[in-house]
């Protein structure tokens, strides 16, 4: 059994873990160009073991938000409304019409324009966090009889994303909740719900994946070996690191590898 674990593959997952229980941020985005760019996975093949990876390893962080009361689930549910079946639907139209995945070449491009954005997002999430708080504020009603709208037609956009690339289920659904709700939502309950949110979206789209044969199982139990060491690690010395400096690096990371792959 353990001659089928590669090692690679498990420090790429205690990186990326490490990373996560660190600063919060850049499960997703990053382990795709990792395997892709670093380690040469098919992006097709990359994209799917990395929507499990994910939503194992949220669901972990969901119930410690859970237990921390941290998780509004009435937005939850309002995200999961839209992204969920925008999943689905992706998944089907994949299946019905690009014979299980996008070719090579497309996906690339797909997915290093993702990774651009998110990494944009990152950047200027807590630069913009005010102007997002006083939009809120002098909108008010106005704005709350749209929320709900707005939150599902943009999870819906994100899980198309998420279901096609595997990018975005973090990063982009927190400046969306930022965004329809600078007033309502904490900066604790904005990352417990992002969490919790990502758990269905990613399981959802991780099982299409596999029914679309773009999983692999030792791949995905390598990455795992070295998540539960990693998250743990960057854990207990999130508070020693300033969180600003190892943002700003991820997404340095984030931007040559988006480079990388839109001029591929």
């Amino acid at each position: 059994m353990l001659t089928h674990i590669d090692l690679a593959y498990t420090a790429a997952g205690a990186f990326v873990s490490f990373l996560v229980g660190l600063t919060g941020v850049g499960g997703g985005s990053l382990m795709a160009p990792i395997l892709i760019v670093l380690l040469g996975v098919p992006p097709a093949m990359a994209v799917g073991t990395d929507l499990w990876f994910a939503a194992i390893t949220k669901t972990v962080g969901g119930a410690t938000h859970h237990k921390l009361n941290s998780v509004n689930w009435k937005v939850v549910r309002q995200l999961t409304l839209g992204s969920v079946p925008a999943a689905i639907l992706t998944l089907l139209w994949l299946w019905l019409f690009e014979g299980g995945s996008l070719d090579a070449k497309p996906l690339m491009r797909l997915l290093g324009a993702a990774l651009l954005l998110t990494s944009l997002m990152m950047l200027l999430k807590p630069r913009i966090q005010p102007a997002l708080v006083r939009i809120g504020s002098q909108m008010g009603s106005s704005m709350r009889s749209h929320q709900r709208l707005v939150i599902t037609c943009g999870a819906a956009v994100i899980g198309a994303m998420v279901a096609l690339t595997s990018v975005g289920a973090g990063a982009l659904v927190a400046v969306l909740l930022a965004t329809v709700y600078p007033l309502r939502l904490g900066t604790k309950t904005i990352v417990g719900t992002d969490i919790v949110h990502a758990v269905p979206l990613t399981l959802v789209a991780g099982m299409g994946h596999s029914i679309l044969g773009n999983v692999d199982g030792w791949m995905l139990a390598s990455l795992l070996l070295g998540s539960i060491p990693g998250i743990v690690v960057g854990s207990l010395v999130s508070g020693k690191v300033k969180e600003d400096y190892v943002r700003y690096a991820l997404a340095a990371m984030l931007v040559v590898s988006s480079l990388k792959m839109l001029t591929s």
